[in-house]
């Protein structure tokens, strides 16, 4: 039966904490880092933005120990139980550069971990997590990673993406067309340096996505993230790289951005791509229309019950095992 630990390490002053899970047997094993999407999302990718505990990471991890393959999860600072009591000191001090800290931590104590093959180590991301699984492989690390895992990876600028899932919502009510509009507008002041101060017609649950990108917590994270997408970095990652955009994902477009990303990555053999047909953002299965996942708190993510597609988690798996992982 595979063994889950609690570990710990420092990050600036703060204790950054995760959960290691080595599978059955003496190993060496290969491992993946699990690395969570934007906001407060924790180790297992459950948010309290977002109802239930049945979080994707969690199942990838468990699966994984199934197919041999350790791995590491770990609450970025400002997730978690810890949250509260990290957020005041990290004001200010949120960045990409802060997020790749968090990963190179990560992969530090995954490496040193007994049983673990720190030279068969591969990282996964989640939406914003992808990118950060990006940086680490395009920048010079003491622990390269073998191979990378994208799931969910915006190929559009994130404030298109953003747009473009609250015109998917907007689209659901009357008089969608004229809030989206209202909605642009404050987009458009943000991308000029100014305040966004949306439309008082602007309904509150979309006020608070917009002015989250310019909360004082939040910054400079949220002014880099605004213009950054996956298919600059995509097309300089020389290590073999798996590219998973669900047919369901409401929050990452197959076309609007996985047809960027395969452009970026034109006549690049070391790149693959898969579009598991009923898998949503976070890798679950999903079968359900546009209108009812849209009407479910929280889109049903995390809900439980919900599975990890059997056919995205297949191809990760195969594809892995590919690596020798």
């Amino acid at each position: 039966m595979a063994m889950a630990q609690e570990v710990s390490w420092q990050l600036d002053g703060i204790t950054m904490q995760g959960t290691f899970v080595r599978p059955d047997g003496a190993g060496p094993f290969g491992a993946v880092v699990l690395v969570a999407g934007s906001g407060p999302t924790d180790r297992d990718w459950c948010s309290p933005l977002l109802p239930g505990k049945n979080g994707s990471a969690r199942l990838l991890a468990e699966a994984f120990a199934g197919a041999g393959i350790a791995s590491l999860r770990y609450d970025k600072r400002a997730s978690g139980p810890s949250a509260a009591h990290n957020v005041p000191k990290l004001v200010g001090k949120l960045s990409m550069q802060s997020h790749l800290d968090e990963l190179v931590g990560a992969v530090g104590v995954l490496a040193r971990q007994e049983g673990v093959d720190a030279q068969r180590i591969v990282g996964l991301g989640n939406s914003e997590g992808a990118l950060h699984v990006l940086h680490y492989a395009t920048s010079a690390q003491a622990i390269p990673f073998v191979g990378a895992v994208l799931a969910g990876p915006p190929g559009r600028a994130v404030k298109d993406v953003l747009l473009a899932q609250l015109a998917l919502q907007a689209a659901q009510v009357p008089g969608g067309d004229a809030l989206m509009s209202l909605v642009r507008e404050a987009a458009a002041r943000y991308e000029a340096g100014q305040p966004m101060t949306p439309d008082a017609r602007v309904p509150d649950s979309i006020k608070m996505v917009l002015t989250s990108f310019e909360a004082p917590m939040n910054l400079p994270l949220a002014r880099e993230l605004w213009s950054e997408d996956a298919s600059r970095s995509l097309a300089r990652v020389s290590i073999p790289t798996l590219v998973v955009i669900g047919g369901h994902d409401l929050q990452v477009d197959v076309h609007a951005d996985g047809d960027r990303l395969q452009a970026s990555a034109a006549g690049r053999s070391n790149i693959t791509f898969a579009f598991p047909p009923n898998a949503n953002h976070v890798l679950k299965e999903e079968t359900r229309s546009v209108a009812d996942v849209i009407a479910t708190p929280g889109n049903g993510y995390n809900a439980e019950g919900a599975r990890l597609d059997p056919d995205a988690l297949q191809t990760i798996l195969g594809w892995l095992r590919g690596l020798g992982i």
